[in-house]
């Protein structure tokens, strides 16, 4: 179901314009001005945006400037919807990057035709691009890629970004392994859950990490799930395009190779200090593992949820939280909601 975000500041227009919307199938998301419109844009990124021009603060014409500049919106079809019918105002809403111009009073169907022409736009521009061989998306000069450092400079230059709120999948277990992904921004976390529902950390992914491989020969599904901790920009491309990278650079293969040896080393690693090690030892790693990951300053908070980290760990939630109460009396952590902070970071390492 698409997603249109309608800002309108009359309550009788928004009401009536999101019910026939809703009627046609689409999701709508309505902010009563320019302002909450802004905010509601990145938020959601919706796939199409209507909006009335004629508003107080911040009026329509301002709300498309500055989603424009903004990465994460400038691609979103932006319609005006306005009462303003004179000729100097369509041009100057076309003249400024809109897609379309409606007036008011307009006819439903005239709402509808504009909706699915600009969806189908960028349907077909975004199949167009994704359909392409890889040999075309890549420009002359980048044609050599020669390591890995190249490769993720690819990634950020050429493919598209998505966003992730906090706690939301970015994709399952089971599912159809088309993709293979980079952090852009953010922590990710790859996980299992058990037969009798218990969640499993086995991987956390920070700024400028891979994730997302299985098999190139075989259509094996992936192996786990994958959800974004904290807000999360990913890159990705299609297993296909990576395979023919990867086929005409054999130095960047060996690099890739070298890397995901050490991530199976590091899980052995975890399921060794999982079955192996104490309590105590294993929550101290796991706090200090998860500040590494996400580039803190050993000093600085970090913010996860007990859950998460008792599941990194590998025991249960009740007596992690023991655990690091004990800690916290020993002034090795600062406990303050959610976040922890590390006090004493020497003898943090120390713990048996």
């Amino acid at each position: 179901m698409k997603k249109i975000l309608l800002i309108e500041d009359d309550k009788v227009v928004r009401e009536n314009t999101a019910e026939l919307l809703e009627l046609a199938n689409y999701k709508v998301v309505c902010a009563p001005d320019g302002k909450s419109g802004l905010i509601q844009a990145r938020k959601h990124i919706p796939d199409i945006i209507i909006c009335d021009i004629m508003m107080p603060e911040l009026n329509g014409y301002g709300v498309l400037q500055l989603l424009s500049k903004d990465k994460n919106t400038k691609h979103i079809p932006f319609i005006f919807l306005s009462a303003k019918t004179e000729q100097k105002d369509i041009r100057k809403g076309m003249n400024m990057g809109a897609d379309d111009y409606i007036t008011k009073p307009f006819d439903e169907s005239e709402l509808y035709t504009a909706i699915e022409s600009r969806l189908a736009k960028v349907a077909i521009i975004k199949e167009s691009f994704e359909n392409k061989p890889i040999n075309e998306i890549v420009d002359k000069s980048d044609t050599q890629i020669k390591n890995l450092k190249n490769l993720k400079k690819f990634f950020y230059e050429k493919l598209n970004e998505y966003s992730f709120l906090p706690n939301e999948i970015i994709y399952q277990e089971g599912g159809n392994s088309n993709y293979i992904y980079l952090v852009k921004k953010g922590v990710v976390k790859a996980y299992n859950v058990d037969e009798h529902g218990k969640e499993l950390i086995t991987a956390l992914y920070k700024e400028s990490d891979f994730f997302g491989f299985t098999s190139f020969s075989h259509n094996i599904p992936y192996q786990e799930s994958t959800t974004s901790i904290e807000k999360v920009q990913v890159l990705r491309l299609s297993k296909k395009d990576l395979k023919t990278i990867l086929q005409n650079n054999h130095d960047v293969t060996l690099e890739l190779i070298d890397f995901l040896t050490d991530s199976v080393s590091e899980f052995k690693g975890q399921l060794l200090q999982m079955a192996y090690s104490s309590v105590r030892k294993k929550t101290a790693n796991t706090i200090l593992k998860f500040t590494e990951k996400i580039k803190k300053k050993p000093e600085d908070t970090i913010k996860i949820s007990r859950s998460d980290l008792a599941s990194i760990a590998g025991i249960a939630t009740e007596t992690f939280i023991r655990t690091i109460s004990d800690f916290k009396k020993e002034g090795l952590i600062n406990i303050n909601g959610y976040n922890i902070e590390i006090l004493d970071l020497k003898r943090l390492k120390k713990v048996n």
